[in-house]
């Protein structure tokens, strides 16, 4: 019998899926993109209708090569790339490639890489959807229009080597925005009175916090007036005017979507995007699982839906009702509603075998993929639960004219949140049980006092609210939010601070120099404009090249009004100063940028020439000579740490000093990179090691 050939992009998921399909099947794997717009060239013929010019990737000529030999020997081809506009591109650019008949049922997907989520794409053969094709193809025609004819603009204004971008752009222009509003942003100084009061002398204490004199809401600007309510107060009676109790339901959060997962993975485990989405990834494409074999573990990572199958939702609440308990599972089931304008071809992100949990799985996992299974199952399983419910209590509590508020609840049911809770940009003030209140009780003061405040700026974004910011916004899509983030991090347009995010002073003078000569490209409602029309493109509503058309008809405009103002000045962007001095002239060095990265320059160039490499210390001492350990990076940018005595002392290491000394010979122990991150000794012939500290579970959450 004839095999059938079967083509997937990842080698990994090919091994997998050939379990799944058994000896009838030959799978084959693309290794990503096989066919792209040339990297040199513009690549789209833009008078004759936008028509994209394609070269097969560099390196790919052998893979395509034996994909034709075994196509033309075979026959059969079944093309199962990713399930989306992108994976829907490559299917079409293979069948060219192939030359297979685009008018055959021969294109299939998988929600899910486990033996029934193959059967059943297997059994649901289609043509490729040349509207998800064409919306994939006019997005990369107009990211690549927009991106090479302003870049050249950008490197004439401002300097060689830059890049802008439609989406890129935007998302910058945000950051720098925000920055913008913080350093405009006009502190001011506000009090409160505070007070801690019980219901007896030895009772529990709770806070109450003043809010109104006679009826009317109190601004306390200063401490003088602070002061003056303190001595208002001072034999003042606390005794409680009205007690409001209720009862409040908290539903639970829904299933993740992509933006909702690289949110959640930021906040709660700290992951970049790219990590986030890199790990996900590894999950749906399967891992080899102790008792069950190769699988994946979660369904598709790239979706906007809220969606779940009914077999999905019986499986999460079978395990619900046998392991919490029927009370634990609501009346009616709960299906939430996805967003207007959400793609919503697939299911949300959910794990594959609902029953597999992640302690089950960890002996198989990695440590990040442990951490994002458990991030994804919790979250899906709690989304079928029951609603926690909380009893609340509100008390107005009077001191001669003034009234204090107090607030609090206690937990009736626990509900969703026996397992889950969703992660918060900013937390929330803990709202206590407060004890058992009653109308006309008088109170005990137990500590009064006038606090000192002032009104903070916004905050800065993180990877979780500037992907928050990107949706919100219609920036971008799902599969578009990490790289976009990673591009203008490398293109050292915003830079980290902790966990923040913040523009370069490079990053600042291009949005600058954007806004003043192409404002369409950072403006947010126009890049959200331009997503609603390539969905159009992908339901069938628009023709891709009259999308085209009637943009690059303003843009040309535009491009053309920018050409004839520039000028042979450039913007310099201004120098970042180091703390460095110059042992030369004795001047402050300041941090540039080349070929090879960041370095500290003199700025008294070119009268002063001295340069030097930035040298980052980590606190730890060579085992082999005491000299300092300094981080470095790799060629591939990988973080490695080598002796400030270089090359006279040859110690490198991948692992990363900590902060503690061996007890045995006083040198510098390493933490150990792996699932077990112990601390050991690099010092020839000690061999000390310490085990790591059991973490408390609520910080490994």
């Amino acid at each position: 019998m004839a095999k059938t050939l079967v083509i997937v992009e990842s080698e990994h998921k090919a091994k997998i899926i050939q379990g799944f399909l058994g000896s009838d099947y030959e799978v084959r794997a693309t290794v990503g993109h096989i066919r792209d717009l040339p990297k040199t060239l513009l690549g789209v013929d833009i008078q004759n209708r936008f028509k994209p010019h394609y070269v097969d990737i560099a390196g790919k000529s052998q893979l395509i090569r034996g994909l034709r030999e075994r196509a033309a020997a075979l026959g059969d081809v079944i093309l199962a790339t990713d399930p989306d506009r992108e994976g829907e591109a490559i299917s079409w650019h293979l069948a060219t490639l192939l030359g297979t008949d685009l008018a055959a049922a021969n294109r299939v997907t998988f929600n899910e890489i486990t033996k029934s989520g193959v059967a059943q794409g297997m059994s649901k053969p289609r043509k490729i959807d040349m509207d998800l094709v064409n919306a994939q193809q006019a997005r990369r025609v107009l990211d690549r229009i927009v991106g090479y004819q302003i870049s050249p603009y950008l490197w004439k204004k401002v300097r060689k080597g830059l890049s802008a971008g439609r989406v890129q752009s935007a998302t910058a222009a945000l950051v720098v925005d925000r920055e913008q509003e913080i350093r405009g942003f006009k502190v001011e100084e506000y009090w409160s009175v505070d007070a801690k009061l019980s219901a007896s002398k030895t009772g529990k204490k709770f806070p109450a916090k003043l809010a109104l004199k006679n009826g009317s809401k109190v601004k306390i600007r200063n401490k003088d007036e602070a002061d003056r309510i303190l001595a208002d107060l001072e034999n003042a009676e606390y005794r409680i005017a009205s007690v409001k109790r209720g009862t409040r339901h908290v539903n639970p959060a829904p299933p993740f979507t992509t933006s909702t997962l690289q949110q959640e993975a930021s906040r709660r485990l700290g992951f970049e995007t790219r990590q986030t989405m890199r790990v996900a990834q590894e999950l749906y494409e399967g891992v080899n699982v102790a008792g069950i074999g190769a699988v994946g573990l979660i369904t598709y990572l790239r979706t906007d839906s809220l969606r779940i199958s009914d077999e999905a939702r019986r499986e999460g609440n079978a395990y619900i009702e046998a392991n919490y308990g029927k009370e634990y599972l609501p009346e009616k089931a709960r299906h939430y509603k996805t967003r207007a304008g959400a793609q919503d071809a697939h299911e949300a992100i959910r794990p594959t075998m609902p029953n597999l949990t992640p302690a089950q799985a960890k002996g198989s996992l990695s440590s990040d993929q442990y951490k994002l299974y458990r991030l994804i199952w919790e979250r899906f399983i709690a989304s079928l639960m029951q609603q926690a419910t909380h009893e609340t209590c509100q008390a107005d509590i009077a001191a001669g004219e003034y009234t204090f508020k107090a607030s609090g609840y206690s937990v009736k049911f626990d509900g969703y949140t026996v397992l889950y809770t969703e992660g918060k940009d900013e937390e929330d003030e803990e709202n206590a049980p407060l004890p058992k209140l009653e109308q006309d009780m008088v109170l005990t003061l137990r500590d009064l006092a006038g606090n000192q405040h002032f009104t903070q700026p916004p905050a800065r974004y993180t990877e979780a609210t500037l992907v928050k910011a990107m949706e919100e916004s219609g920036i971008g899509r799902p599969s578009t939010y990490a790289p976009t983030i990673g591009t203008i991090l490398s293109r050292e347009y915003i830079e980290r601070e902790g966990k923040s995010l913040k523009p370069t002073a490079l990053g600042e003078i291009i949005t600058q120099v954007m806004k003043e000569n192409f404002p369409e490209v950072v403006d947010i409602k126009f890049t959200a404009h331009m997503e609603e029309q390539l969905d159009e493109v992908e339901h069938g509503n628009n023709d891709w090249i009259n999308m085209m058309d009637t943009f690059y008809q303003g843009f040309s405009k535009t491009l053309a009004a920018a050409e004839k103002n520039i000028t042979d000045e450039r913007v310099k962007v201004p120098d970042v100063e180091s703390d460095e001095v110059c042992e030369q002239c004795g001047r402050k060095m300041v941090i540039k940028s080349g070929r090879y990265g960041k370095f500290l320059a003199c700025p008294g160039y070119p009268t002063c020439k001295n340069t030097k490499r930035i040298v980052v210390r980590t606190g730890g001492t060579c085992p082999k000579c005491g000299g300092d350990i300094l981080s470095k990076k790799s060629r591939n940018n990988r973080k490695f740490f080598g002796c400030s005595n270089y090359p006279n002392c040859d110690f490198v290491s991948w692992n990363e000093p900590s902060k503690e000394t061996c007890p045995n010979c006083g040198k510098t122990l390493f933490k150990q990179k792996g699932k077990d991150a112990k601390l050991f000794c690099m010092t020839d012939g000690c061999g000390y090691t310490k085990a790591p500290e059991k973490r408390k579970k609520a910080t490994e959450e």
